[in-house]
């Protein structure tokens, strides 16, 4: 078994370690949202000299071995690529990982007073356990467009003065049915409506309905400019309200929203930033919407990834149709997402000899899906022990895992998808204590292994 990798630690890996998981906590507690994520990421890039691969193609500049360039998909997500030093039909080394987290959506047209309260109505987005949301101090984040095209960026109830806002929840006294149910059956969806505001609006006339939406209506378009038809052209998302904090005595873990995956997100950024530039072509690709499929334009099954990949190889002086094949055949990916760390508290759904445990480090899983194996990329042993080798070489702990018991349930990733493009992929990332629940747990020593984990496959694979 792998030991605990905090016995082997000097006082200058400490030093590093600690950095890296502070400037994790600095960012993942301003990226809430796949549209928060994707401006601090292209604030990061740009800081570093990426320019936007548009420039290039507008400005008819072919790439060259150094050029740093970003495409900025429809703003919540985005792929970097450092142009290399062989030519790029050798092949990429590609880092991918999802920006989305489960969550709480307003609804198209979501505001409603019922008895002299006022909601905001929504639906859930992803897999959730929903009686985990009630109760909680929550925060909207978002945007509103406006009919001529104004945006208006929603982020309200993460300063210490803004109001916060919730799930109410039945008292245990008048619970007894509540309590008979099925965990799935305690909280429907339909009852995950957010309670914003009790004082009604007063008028001097004998108008006397819906008086508290009416008031909440009053303040949306006083302080932000919204007018209860722009609802209809949003995206406002419900999180949890707080910043991400160090979790136990010893500090040793983070506790924050959102580590599935921004865990993996952050530190393959920050690799894929201080590496700069490889012999090879490298690339980091960071996409929204793998929580509910990988679907639309901003996930992973979009064309947007190889659409920018063809664009690059017309830029390098190739034939984008015959040169993208052989680009695909000869690259290799680590789908950076996250996994079950081992929890001895729920011991039945798992095989602790097979499944990640906290504090060894980087997980490599060589499959995930679900039962038998279903929608899983299944890594390849050649992969596997190229890998082996140079994470051994690098001094980066790592273990090779799986996700609970095999009929105990399941889970995927991105991995499928680039592997059916004839990519060399394989899952690596930190294991999670409560992962999809609104405060998530992780090792900083799995985080610190997985950002140096993921430096050591861009400049040594």
């Amino acid at each position: 078994m792998k030991t605990n990798a905090w016995n082997n630690y000097s006082e200058k890996d400490i030093i590093k370690l600690n950095e890296v998981a502070d400037a994790y906590k600095i960012f993942i507690s301003n990226s809430k949202t796949e549209r928060e994520s994707t401006n601090n990421i292209l604030a990061l890039a740009e800081r570093r000299g990426f320019k936007d691969l548009d420039y290039y193609i507008e400005n008819e500049i072919k790439l060259k071995s150094g050029d740093k360039v970003f495409v900025n998909n429809r703003g919540k997500s985005v792929a970097l690529f450092v142009i290399g030093d062989e030519d790029i039909t050798k092949g990429i080394n590609i880092l991918g990982a999802h920006i989305d987290s489960p969550r709480l959506d307003l609804k198209s047209n979501p505001l409603y007073e019922e008895e002299e309260f006022s909601y905001f109505d929504t639906h859930y987005y992803g897999g959730i356990k929903k009686y985990q949301w009630v109760t909680l101090p929550l925060a909207l984040h978002g945007v509103v467009v406006k009919k001529n095209g104004k945006k208006i960026n929603i982020n309200i109830g993460e300063k210490d003065d803004d109001p916060v806002f919730g799930i109410t929840d039945l008292l245990p006294h008048l619970g007894n049915e509540q309590m008979k149910k099925k965990a799935s059956e305690v909280i429907p969806g339909d009852k995950l409506d957010i309670l914003v505001g009790s004082i009604p609006l007063k008028l001097d006339s004998k108008e006397n309905e819906d008086l508290v939406k009416k008031n909440i209506l009053n303040i949306l378009k006083e302080k932000y400019n919204i007018d209860e038809d722009d609802f209809l052209s949003s995206e406002i998302e419900v999180t949890p309200a707080g910043r991400a904090r160090d979790f136990g005595f010893d500090r040793s873990m983070v506790m924050a929203y959102g580590q599935d995956d921004k865990v993996c997100a952050f530190t393959s950024l920050k690799a894929f930033l201080d590496v700069n530039r490889c012999k090879k072509t490298i690339s980091c690709i960071l996409v929204d919407k793998e929580e509910i499929g990988s679907v639309g334009a901003t996930g992973m099954e979009s064309s947007f990834y190889e659409d920018a990949l063809k664009e690059i190889c017309v830029l390098l002086g190739h034939d984008s149709i015959t040169t993208l094949g052989r680009v695909f055949r000869n690259s290799k990916m680590l789908s950076s997402d996250v996994t079950a760390a081992y929890d001895p508290l729920y011991d039945d759904v798992y095989n602790k000899r097979c499944d990640t445990l906290f504090n060894r480090g980087v997980s490599f899983c060589k499959f995930t899906g679900a039962r038998g194996k279903s929608g899983s990329n299944d890594a390849n042993a050649e992969f596997i022990a190229e890998l082996r080798s140079i994470m051994d070489e690098e001094n980066v702990k790592f273990q090779i895992s799986e996700m609970g018991k095999v009929d105990a349930g399941g889970g995927g990733t991105i991995a499928y998808i680039l592997a059916n493009k004839n990519v060399n992929v394989i899952d690596c990332g930190v294991g999670v204590l409560s992962m999809h629940a609104p405060w998530e747990v992780t090792s900083k020593s799995d985080i610190y292994e997985a950002y140096k984990c993921y430096v050591a496959f861009l400049r040594k694979i």
